[in-house]
């Protein structure tokens, strides 16, 4: 759609350039037929010059830089704003309601004109036919067909009326006044055609009021003619008729001297204007690498394919085989999409050899894509390396090299250089989340960089509320909580000297060496070694919960705790567990989250919550904070909240 509109625009300025040039240059000379050409090929120029596209390639050298892509694309994605969709479908809408409207007009032209032949007698007299009306409406030609009433002129005028015409039809004036008819219905907003319209008209008329001027003794009777038929006006818009306004300056060029032939250098006052148009507008200049060639030299084999924005599907195809035959890889192209002007917009390539190593390069975008390579090297010893290169200008957001890790339910993007990696995105659902590393806000102003001997240890993902409250409008797309830090080697009790035939047993079922291998020794209660034989026997009994007995009494913090209760404690909050054998007392010490322990109590303006209820809180709306501990040593948290006014 938008190719049209420029196309429109572009021959609505050809057309005014034709116009001003003979309406300042032409007009008042006496070169009629000569106008008629130059109006004709004006609206010939303006159809066809903005078609007419001349392509200019510059061969530019390629400053190489090596980028090596990981198996994940790099996709850039832009949110669409549909405005100017609807308003460019509005002023479409509107300019087809336009030209139906026009066209329309011009078919009941076509129509009146059936009415008015219809059923007249013809009389053929050499190429021309002869129609002799009784209604009173000015004479015209269409075609070879001339149609005038002769009771309403004397023999003189008629003659007069009849060689006009003539010429008229001698010279198809009826094409000119169709041509510029359709232009008016395509070009309609364009107020300059209306005006070409009336300047193709108006010369026609001086071209066959010259003619038979030529042909009758009388030019006085001839211009009485023309005043005459001034009193007519009722004609079709389609014809060429006698009568067209203006008619003193049709008599005016009927008097006037011919124009010196040395004038006619006039004719050529738009050529410099056609040729800047050409260049302006109708070159489009495309800037192409120099293609690398396929060498060998010192052993080292070289191959680099350029791809550019013009590159057609069906030549990068071409390549595969060779890529194939020649390295044994395998080269892909897929996602390719083009814009308007054929030119890729999006392209995702895949090269990948025997070993299943695979490179990608996936680009997406609403913009031509940047000139790059897929290279191929093998050296001396058959080593074969393969990737992608750009030039470093053209693709500078291209050039660290990227990792994606899956997080859960989401991606984060991960950079890496020799000393340092960060994380410069965690996307979820379409969304980048707010990212907080190690307790600190990450902006897209400053990336927080991590020793590269450290790993994410921990990672928590708030969704939109829940970050809202943690941390304030900058989570209103959510925020992943992330910890780093290096990973603490776990030493596990191996079973080293253990035969293979010992039978292992953990709360009393049966159980593997690795298993054995893989328990917590924190979490023995005892453990028996028995041997009958040859057979040797290891049973341990653990501290697990899983293990209390019906009439054991449960308590946390020194509070008591039902079986349900207990089984609702997630084990990763526990963090000792004592049992007291005398008493039959099982104690559970829960760990500390944000200093608070789990058995903690908490009131809020005297209403028992939560610690989940606290962390809502804005530390803003707290009076007061008090914090008490009971007999057994558990604590207290009492939190009052400032009153609204």
């Amino acid at each position: 759609m938008e190719t049209l509109y420029i196309y429109l625009i572009k021959s609505s300025g050809l057309v005014a350039l034709f116009f001003l040039a003979y309406y300042f240059m032409l007009r008042k000379e006496t070169f009629f037929t000569s106008n008629r050409w130059f109006l004709l090929v004006g609206l010939l120029t303006a159809v066809l010059l903005p078609l007419l596209v001349f392509t200019q390639t510059i061969m530019v050298e390629t400053t190489p830089s090596t980028i090596d892509w990981s198996n994940i694309p790099i996709s850039t994605t832009v949110e669409e704003d549909h405005t100017e969709e609807y308003l460019a479908l509005t002023l479409m809408g509107i300019y087809c309601a336009a030209v139906i409207g026009l066209l329309a007009k011009f078919g009941f032209d076509f129509y009146s004109l059936r009415i008015v032949l219809k059923g007249k007698v013809v009389h053929k007299q050499g190429d021309f036919k002869f129609i002799d009306v009784k209604e009173n409406m000015a004479p015209f030609s269409f075609f070879s067909t001339i149609v005038y009433n002769s009771a309403l002129y004397s023999p003189t005028e008629l003659e007069s009326i009849i060689e006009h015409e003539k010429v008229h039809s001698e010279q198809h004036h009826t094409i000119d006044v169709l041509i510029s008819r359709v232009f008016c219905i395509v070009f309609w907003f364009n107020p300059i055609v209306w005006l070409y319209k009336k300047a193709i008209l108006q010369n026609l008329e001086f071209i066959a009021d010259s003619a038979a001027s030529k042909k009758i003794v009388d030019k006085k009777a001839y211009q009485i003619t023309l005043l005459k038929i001034t009193t007519q006006e009722n004609c079709l818009a389609i014809t060429n008729h006698f009568y067209q306004s203006l008619i003193k300056k049709r008599i005016v060029m009927l008097n006037k001297i011919q124009s010196n032939k040395r004038n006619s250098w006039k004719y050529a006052i738009v050529v410099p204007a056609l040729i800047a148009f050409v260049m302006l507008f109708q070159i489009k200049v495309i800037a192409q690498e120099k293609e690398s060639e396929f060498t060998i030299k010192s052993g080292i084999t070289k191959l680099a394919l350029n791809v550019t924005s013009t590159s057609s599907e069906k030549e990068l195809n071409a390549e595969k085989d060779f890529f194939k035959k020649t390295f044994d890889l395998d080269l892909k192209f897929s996602n390719i999409k083009l814009d308007k002007n054929n030119e890729i917009i999006a392209i995702k390539v895949v090269l990948e050899n025997n070993d299943g190593i695979k490179k990608v390069h996936s680009v997406k975008g609403n913009t031509p894509i940047k000139p790059f390579a897929i290279f191929v090297e093998k050296d001396a010893e058959n080593k074969l390396s393969f990737g992608f290169r750009a030039n470093v200008k053209d693709n500078a957001h291209l050039k660290n090299h990227f990792d994606l890790l899956q997080a859960k339910e989401g991606k984060l993007a991960v950079e890496k250089d020799t000393d340092f990696w960060s994380i410069n995105n965690f996307n979820k659902d379409g969304s980048n989340y707010l990212i907080i590393i190690n307790g600190t806000k990450q902006t897209d102003s400053e990336i927080i960089k991590i020793p590269i001997k450290e790993d994410i240890l921990s990672q928590v993902i708030l969704e939109s509320k829940e970050a809202i409250e943690k941390y304030g409008s900058e989570g209103k797309n959510g925020a992943i909580e992330i910890t780093t830090g290096q990973k603490k080697e776990t030493t596990t009790k191996k079973s080293k000297g253990i035969p293979d035939e010992t039978k292992v047993y953990i709360d009393g079922k049966k159980r593997s060496k690795k298993e054995l291998d893989e328990l917590d020794p924190n979490l023995n209660e005892s453990m028996d070694v028995s041997k009958n034989g040859t057979e040797q026997k290891i049973k341990i009994i653990t501290k697990n919960y899983n293990n209390i007995s019906d009439s054991s009494q449960l308590m946390i913090g020194g509070v008591n705790m039902t079986e349900l209760n207990l089984e609702k404690i997630d084990p990763k909050n526990i963090n000792n567990l004592q049992t007291n054998k005398t008493t039959r007392t099982i104690k559970i010490i829960a760990k500390q989250k944000n200093g608070i322990p789990y058995e903690t109590e908490i009131y809020i303006d005297g209403i028992k919550s939560d610690k989940a209820e606290l962390d809502k809180i804005d530390p803003g709306i707290i009076e007061r904070m008090d914090v008490d501990k009971t007999s057994t040593g558990e604590k207290i948290i009492k939190v009052t909240t400032k009153k609204e006014k």
